[in-house]
């Protein structure tokens, strides 16, 4: 059993925290960022809630990534917290190596996501139930990272 610790990613946007947690929690604001650059996201359903779920596609020139996923926890502005859920297109849970994914990836992962009040500031603190290593070779954590770059840019543009 592997027990190196989840995926914590940390990243400080210079915007209140209700404006970063509408960004996770909009369809509106989330298919502008929540997908690596070169990619795009379709959002077949999103359902905000505890209990409420979501049904997306990240699309790129390779393959489309379809995931489902729970809404476990939603505590506005404080917290969101979900299950991921590697899917086919109809939205029925799949195995990652059958919809192109590593092997190893696992089939359902919980993220958890917080936002801290830092004044004009806000801490977010992305947490993924998967270790960083396998994160990493995957490319699941540069395209966290890529995505964090774009919700920057994204809240950046909406302000102006």
């Amino acid at each position: 059993m592997n027990h190196e610790p989840a995926l914590v990613i940390q990243r400080v946007f210079a915007f209140p925290r209700e404006l970063v947690f509408d960004a996770w929690t909009s369809v509106d604001l989330l298919p502008q960022w929540f997908a690596p650059s070169g990619c795009t996201l379709h959002v077949e359903r999103l359902d905000v809630r505890p209990g409420g779920g979501f049904h997306m596609c990240v699309r790129s020139p390779a393959f489309d990534c379809w995931t489902v996923g729970t809404y476990l926890d939603v505590t506005p502005p404080e917290r969101i917290v979900f299950t991921s859920t590697i899917a086919d297109a109809a939205g029925n849970p799949a195995s990652p190596a059958s919809q192109g994914h590593d092997p190893a990836w696992p089939a359902e992962t919980l993220v958890t996501v917080t936002f801290v009040d830092r004044g004009e500031q806000t801490l977010v603190t992305l947490e993924q139930s998967v270790s960083e290593t396998l994160a990493r070779r995957t490319g699941a954590y540069p395209s966290w990272i890529d995505m964090l770059d774009r919700l920057e840019r994204q809240l950046t543009s909406t302000r102006r």
